[in-house]
């Protein structure tokens, strides 16, 4: 008798923990499927972004894709290569730290099967020089350093020559030219394009060359105020506009098109203006 009642205790106790067991786990599993189903209400948006300002923008852009049902992850990078590398592999689904010249000259390369999917910004190039205060003071014979970013040269070349410091060749496309399509250099200017992009600000530091011209990207990433510290800015009305890259075709999906509207918004645009004071311009 004692045994049967024991027996029955304990089936009893067993029933009531698995009871409670089922209680909780269907507890969880449901607050699980409930935090799943949220996340999966967002379509995640893998973009490859410079640090400053690309990657800075997007942080803002995130909330504001949030809402219209996308999760948007931000891939940084400090280079001009891995970006275009990993689009074109699949890892990133676009990307954000180029301006067109540098895009095309990209594709012309490497034959990527890439889109300009909208324009978002211009970084002015800024001239640099711990020696000078300004454009005027150059002396005769000074060395510029500039990136050896081939298609940057066009730009830097063609901001000096609106600056009066030298003249290019009548027939040469601006944004190809060359330091041999020079055809007027009153001050003798030496020019040496052997550095990395992202190492200029440091050469400026260093007090390298009498002037260096430096995307605004890397200066800001460097501390730099382009507004404060360049002794001459490149035109706001500059053709190098920063796009958002995709491989073609995807130009019109609804992800894309969402992110592209979004940059583009007057609250982004609003914040790079109030962010950058100038030093970075929002496209219109």
């Amino acid at each position: 008798m004692k045994k049967f009642l024991f027996g029955l205790f304990a089936a009893a106790l067993v029933l009531a923990l698995a009871a409670c067991g089922t209680k909780d786990d269907n507890s969880k599993d449901a607050a699980q499927d409930a935090d799943d189903a949220e996340k999966g209400d967002k379509t995640t948006l893998t973009v490859g972004a410079s640090n400053t300002p690309h990657a800075v923008i997007l942080e803002k852009a995130k909330p504001l894709l949030a809402e219209k049902g996308y999760d948007l992850k931000i891939e940084s990078y400090t280079d001009y290569v891995l970006p275009n590398k990993d689009l074109d592999e699949g890892t990133l689904d676009a990307n954000y730290f180029q301006h067109i010249p540098y895009l095309e000259s990209q594709i012309a390369d490497f034959g990527y099967d890439f889109v300009n999917a909208g324009a978002i910004h211009i970084e002015p190039i800024g001239v640099y020089s711990k020696k000078y205060d300004s454009l005027e003071e150059l002396p005769d014979g000074a060395t510029i350093l500039i990136s050896n970013s081939v298609a940057d040269h066009g730009r830097v070349l063609a901001m000096l020559e609106e600056k009066g410091l030298i003249k290019l060749a009548d027939d040469v496309e601006k944004v190809k030219a060359e330091v041999e399509d020079i055809v007027e250099n009153p001050k003798n200017l030496e020019f040496d394009a052997n550095y990395e992009a992202a190492l200029m600000p440091q050469l400026y530091k260093n007090d390298e060359g009498d002037a260096l011209l430096i995307n605004s990207n890397f200066a800001i990433d460097a501390g730099l105020n382009p507004m404060e510290d360049a002794i001459a800015l490149e035109d706001s009305e500059s053709p190098y506009v920063n796009v958002i890259a995709v491989k073609s075709g995807n130009e019109d999906s609804d992800a894309i098109k969402a992110l592209i509207e979004v940059l583009t918004s007057e609250q982004i645009q609003d914040f790079i203006v109030e962010e950058w004071s100038g030093s970075v311009v929002p496209v219109k």
